[in-house]
């Protein structure tokens, strides 16, 4: 492959970029909370008070835990390299594209291979159980696949009547408060208009 000498200096340097990467964030995260927020101590703090600072060590193992994986990919590909199997995509055996080696030099797959990988994942947005699993453990929203009964929509809708943390900008046609959730103008407690009992206080859709 040309330009190989190119590709690997690549590789190096992103290499050192994300050893340096994570070896920051495991040195900042071993700092005791209360130093890094520059508290004597924490007992007499409000919870609200080390949120922003809790949220960014979750951040942080995040990062580290992302510079890991790209790490791993990088180490392979320098071994690919030294096996002569560097810019071959693993599942349909082609070269990969020069183009796509220039952004992502550890990429495995060519653009191709990589566009049908990321089908799958779509297809795969919710876990296959979620087919077979049933109530608690499924998904409880059911009004899309012809279910009638009491979901977890319903259960919902009952709960959110009181007030969420949602106002009318949050929710997409919504005027007012009683419909900042989700088809919170939906008629409960029926399947259609013939089964509701007509308040004669309010306009009923049926005479329209």
């Amino acid at each position: 492959m040309e330009n190989l000498e190119y590709y690997k200096q690549k590789l190096e340097d992103l290499k050192r970029e994300l050893e340096d990467q994570m070896s920051t964030i495991v040195r900042r995260g071993s700092d005791p909370l209360k130093e890094s927020v520059g508290e004597l101590s924490s007992y007499d703090n409000h919870t609200a008070d080390l949120a922003a600072e809790t949220f960014e060590r979750e951040k942080d193992l995040g990062l580290r835990d992302n510079a890991k994986r790209m790490l791993m990919k990088v180490n392979e590909a320098l071994e690919k390299m030294e096996d002569g199997r560097y810019g071959i995509c693993e599942k349909c055996g082609n070269p990969i594209e020069e183009d796509r080696l220039e952004v992502v030099p550890y990429t495995s797959l060519c653009a191709k291979c990589s566009k049908e990988e990321e089908k799958v994942f779509e297809k795969r947005s919710r876990p296959v159980e979620e087919e077979v699993l049933k109530y608690p453990f499924g998904r409880s929203f059911l009004d899309n696949k012809g279910y009638v009964g009491y979901d977890g929509e319903d259960a919902w809708q009952d709960v959110a009547r009181y007030g969420t943390a949602n106002t009318p900008q949050d929710e997409p046609g919504s005027v007012d408060y009683d419909d900042a959730y989700t088809d919170g103008d939906e008629k409960r407690g029926v399947t259609e208009l013939l089964d509701r009992i007509i308040n004669d206080d309010e306009p009923g859709e049926l005479g329209k």
